[in-house]
């Protein structure tokens, strides 16, 4: 009779899933991590501002947790010890960040990219935006809010204004065409011609 030779993932790894200590020796470990995780969590990233940040500092502390978990007295202060331990995490993190700085005569900026991811471009390029889009008439505005910026098709926004489809489709072509010659939006078409 011969063995196998290969198995599946599941198969190979059922007997050291069954043979970890800390499943038969914190059962309430995985409770507790289950129960408090979200609120956990949320503690987690008013300390951080990146959510991943935020999960690998929850992890730490937890990992932390873990491994105090038979020194801990009071199991129903667990949520303070938790939070104390991801203060103290997220403190050690920030003393160890390594800053590279770096003095010199000119302050290095950066060119200016026409469309790039300039806040401030993109605030005005959606207010005159939308300046333009109230001097169109009523009707005109109503077609283009719900067709481009509610994403109806042409169809839903009829159906929603009790129009034709037809009508829908001419009244944003002439809607567009009112858009297209905006002066005040000509300088912020410029960049991109």
């Amino acid at each position: 009779m011969t063995t196998p030779v290969c198995t599946t993932a599941s198969d190979a790894a059922a007997p050291a899933v069954r043979s970890l200590p800390y499943t038969a020796a914190y059962p309430s470990f995985s409770s507790y991590v289950r129960a408090r995780q979200p609120v956990l969590l949320r503690t987690a990233r008013s300390l951080t501002a990146n959510p991943s940040d935020a999960e690998d500092l929850l992890q730490t502390a937890l990992t932390k947790t873990y491994v105090a978990w038979d020194r801990i007295e009071d199991h129903r202060a667990l949520d303070g010890y938790v939070r104390r331990a991801l203060l103290n995490t997220r403190t050690s993190q920030w003393r160890k960040r390594r800053v590279d700085e770096f003095s010199c005569e000119e302050l290095p900026e950066p060119e200016p990219v026409p469309g790039g991811n300039d806040p401030a471009e993109r605030q005005a390029l959606h207010d005159a935006m939308w300046r333009a889009i109230m001097r169109l008439p009523a009707r005109q505005r109503a077609m283009v809010v719900l067709r481009y910026y509610e994403d109806l098709s042409e169809a839903q926004t009829a159906e929603v204004l009790g129009v034709s489809v037809g009508t829908v489709k001419s009244a944003v072509s002439r809607a567009l065409g009112k858009l297209r010659e905006d002066p005040e939006l000509e300088p912020i078409r410029r960049p991109f011609s």
